[in-house]
Formats: C-alpha cells, sequence, structure tokens
C-alpha cells in the first residue's frame, strides 16, 4: 500500500496545521506561525494571508496579529456538549437556579448565533421555557453579548460585516456601532443584560463562565418573564450567577 504521506500537499498541510494553531491560541502574528509550523516567516505570511482570504483568519488593527475568522468559529464544535463538561456544568446549574429561582442555561458561540448548551427551569408558574439547542441571535441575548465582549473587535466586525444588523423583536439593538459600544461596557461591567431584546416581555442577564480561548468559552444566563426583571433585580442575579459560576470545578 503507498504511503499516504507520498500525496501530502505541503502549502495545504501548513494551512490545515495553522489553522488548528487558532484552537489554541487567541492570536498569532507571522512569527509566532512561522516559529509554531517551523516555516519560514515569508511562507507563514502566504498562508495567513489566504486564510484571511476566505474567511478562517481575521487581522487585528494593529495589522500584525491574526485571529479566528467568522468561517472558523461557525466550524468550531459548540462548548458545552462533552460529557466532561457537562458533569462539571451541573453544581453551577444547581447552584445558579437556587438562588435566583429563574429559568438558567448555559449558552456557547457557533458565529453570530448563541446555542443553548443545557440549564435548569424555573419552577414559577409564568417562567422562561428552557429551550437546549435552540439558536438565538447573538447580539439579542446577554449570553450572546458576554461571549461576543470577549472576542476582537476585528472578530466582532467580521461577523457582522454590515452596519445594519436584524431587529428580532422589535427593540433589538440593529446598529453595529452600537453594539461595539456594548460589548464594552459588558467587558467592564463583566456582565450583559438583555431587557425584550431577543423576545418580547422576556429578560435575561448573563456573565462569562468558563473557557480560555474562543473554541471553549460559556456563559450561564438567567432568563425571566419582565415583570420580574427589572434593572435592579438583573443586578442581584448577576451576582447569583457569578456566585455560582466559581463553583465550576477545574477540568480533571
Amino acid at each position: 500500500m503507498a504511503d499516504p504521506k507520498n500525496y501530502i500537499i505541503e502549502s495545504l498541510d501548513t494551512g490545515l496545521r495553522l489553522m488548528r494553531l487558532f484552537l489554541t491560541h487567541d492570536t498569532l502574528s507571522v512569527t509566532d506561525a512561522a516559529r509554531e509550523l517551523d516555516v519560514a516567516r515569508s511562507t507563514a505570511h502566504r498562508v495567513l494571508s489566504t486564510l484571511e482570504s476566505r474567511g478562517f483568519a481575521t487581522r487585528d488593527a494593529s495589522g500584525r496579529g491574526y485571529s479566528a475568522g467568522p468561517e472558523l468559529v461557525t466550524l468550531g464544535r459548540p462548548a458545552g456538549y462533552g460529557p466532561e463538561i457537562r458533569t462539571r456544568l451541573q453544581i453551577v446549574l444547581d447552584a445558579a437556579a437556587a438562588a435566583t429561582g429563574e429559568t438558567v442555561s448555559t449558552a456557547a458561540l457557533i458565529g453570530d448565533q448563541v446555542i443553548i448548551t443545557d440549564g435548569r427551569e424555573s419552577t414559577h408558574p409564568v417562567r422562561a421555557v428552557l429551550e437546549t439547542g435552540r439558536a438565538h441571535p447573538a447580539h439579542a441575548t446577554s449570553a450572546g453579548k458576554v461571549l461576543l465582549a470577549q472576542l476582537t473587535t476585528e472578530q466582532v466586525c467580521a461577523l457582522y460585516p454590515e452596519e445594519r444588523l436584524p431587529d428580532v423583536s422589535g427593540t433589538t439593538p440593529t446598529s453595529r456601532s452600537d453594539l461595539l459600544s456594548s460589548l464594552a461596557a459588558v467587558r467592564t461591567l463583566g456582565r450583559a443584560d438583555s431587557a425584550g431584546e431577543s423576545v418580547r416581555g422576556m429578560n435575561t442577564v448573563a456573565v462569562p463562565l468558563a473557557g480560555t480561548s474562543w473554541r471553549d468559552r460559556l456563559a450561564l444566563m438567567a432568563s425571566m418573564p419582565a415583570d420580574r426583571g427589572d434593572e435592579s433585580r438583573r443586578g442581584r442575579h448577576a451576582l447569583a450567577l457569578q456566585a455560582a459560576a466559581g463553583l465550576l470545578p477545574p477540568p480533571s
């Protein structure tokens, strides 16, 4: 049998190996990529430029570093679905549900959407329904904004190439400029809110939960009817969510 290595296309192999680096690196310079792949800087630069042209990499504002592009982010498997992380999340979800009394969920970012990966439903007669596996536009949800805030501005702009954003509920922010401003506030506050921006009459608050790179980050979100979710109560729920997030056991 012929050795498969005899059929390797070197440039494609280099590109694939470089894409894998984005699973563990938030940003890469040409020098970083050349060193990690043991190739010339000119080769690393050509490969990064090719990935950028196809949306698998995006250049930062300095022009010297690259981050995972929207195509690569979209292809990534959602965080929160593996058995190990789901087991570790149980104590967090139980604590968050007990402390808030509301429906709580974990969410992962896939492209410009957030996916609900797990959660606990409130026992209130009137409550938010837990929709595990459901996708929502990230810019219209608190969990989405928490996760978008952990990307670079260049990555956010790559996910949203147009200034106009979809209006989901009639009260959804529809300007990319406004979204970028709100993400700056999220980074400062450590939490994000949504008041009817995804579903009319339903308010949410979310905080960062886990993950060290775009590949494995999660958000922890509490959802409630608007009459139980004014700004003051969302603030209290955010503190409860942060305390619950702190209970996450380290990876085994």
